[in-house]
């Protein structure tokens, strides 16, 4: 069994005129191992996810993560309304697209506007998705948010202690 690869770091990536930006390299691998119909010298796919209006940033999936989810949300009672949120939400507001091979991926004028991105794009991984981010939203909000709470602990606090507590906050 081979170790199942994650999206890690981040990085700050130039946009051009037609909405072209590089995927950082280390989350290809990621998009070519979680696409099952990927082959050496084709282009992965990923799934962009731009519905919930709250979120100032796009979230993508490999197609292997998305089919995972679009199975849970094909389970639910059809005709629930939470089936109906997570499909309006997940399903018809999604881009399945591809990295071409130099790299890149193209994110609409919609996409662009819909986040505040022009000139660059703000990578941030979270594991199993990354996030797309104006980078100077993603450093006013998110880095904030995080530098925060961190702030509000003790200074010998540990973060890994979050890992033995109930997530109160989950979104």
């Amino acid at each position: 069994m081979g170790r199942r690869l994650r999206f890690r770091g981040e990085s700050r990536h130039k946009v051009d005129s037609k909405g072209r930006v590089s995927v950082p390299a280390a989350y290809r691998r990621v998009l070519e191992a979680g696409d099952p119909d990927w082959t050496p010298g084709s282009d992965p796919g990923v799934v962009v996810v731009y519905g919930d209006h709250r979120r100032q940033y796009l979230e993508c999936y490999t197609i292997s993560e998305f089919e995972a989810l679009e199975e849970r949300i094909y389970n639910m009672k059809r005709g629930s309304r939470n089936r109906k949120i997570l499909e309006r939400l997940y399903s018809t507001q999604s881009l399945v697209t591809t990295v071409d091979n130099t790299g890149r991926i193209v994110l609409s004028a919609k996409l662009r506007a819909k986040v505040g991105i022009t000139d660059e794009a703000q990578f941030a991984s979270n594991l199993d998705t990354f996030q797309i981010w104006a980078p100077d939203v993603y450093e006013a909000d998110e880095l904030t948010k995080t530098e925060d709470y961190l702030d509000e602990m003790p200074p010998d606090f540990d973060p890994l202690l979050l890992l033995d507590e109930d997530d109160e906050d989950a979104a």
